[in-house]
């Protein structure tokens, strides 16, 4: 019943992030169960294969980071530079993806991140992965801030963390209400970037204005 290409990429069980193992195979049932419930026939050529198609997507795209902690995203961190202490470190524009708990459908948009060193720095792309590590779950965009900006302060042992989210959320623009322009912001901070103010200014200001 499972492609078995899928099941030959993903391993056995799910980190502590999970509840449980995925099951493709019930997964696979279940979209057929949803076309066929929606009066579509799995024996048109396009469908045929849509079952499969659908279950590779998911769990090797849209929902692969419950299967890496933030730990394994980060991976190496090292020392940090001589009198770094309270400088900040910002990335902007990073891109993401990720799918709405709601209604299962996308949600695509831009990151800045920024963190103060305190005795270890990581890799630049190592914090594209840990954005990637909780995007690629159901998770709503304002606890995918949130989780960004702990994780980073958590295993960084940083003073002052910060993750802010420009989004375009599809489950607003194609339904519903429709508002086909809107785009939506969640951010969180953590430690010094909660209560200063002059801190929190300069992290904006290397963000610079809204595109």
């Amino acid at each position: 019943m499972g492609n078995p290409r899928v099941l030959r990429r993903l391993p056995r069980k799910l980190k502590k992030d999970a509840t449980s193992a995925p099951r493709p195979e019930v997964m696979e049932r279940a979209v057929a169960a949803f076309l066929e419930g929606a009066g579509l026939s799995l024996d048109e050529p396009n469908l045929a294969q849509t079952p499969k198609r659908v279950v590779e997507a998911w769990l090797t795209e849209f929902l692969d980071g419950y299967r890496t902690t933030a730990a394994e995203a980060l991976g190496e961190t090292y020392p940090a530079p001589p009198d770094s202490d309270g400088e900040l470190v910002v990335i902007t524009d990073l891109t993401f993806r990720s799918m709405c708990p709601h209604h299962l459908l996308p949600v695509t948009g831009r990151a800045h991140v920024a963190y103060v060193p305190s005795q270890r720095v990581v890799g630049f792309g190592r914090i594209a992965a840990l954005l990637d590590c909780y995007a690629h779950r159901l998770i709503l965009q304002e606890d995918l801030a949130r989780e960004v900006a702990r994780a980073l302060a958590k295993e960084l042992q940083s003073p002052a963390t910060a993750c802010l989210l420009e989004a375009e959320q599809a489950c607003l623009r194609v339904r519903g209400s429709r508002q086909l322009h809107a785009r939506t912001h969640a951010e969180a901070y953590e430690g010094r970037l909660r209560t200063d103010r002059d801190l929190r200014r300069e992290l904006w200001a290397r963000i610079g204005p809204a595109k």
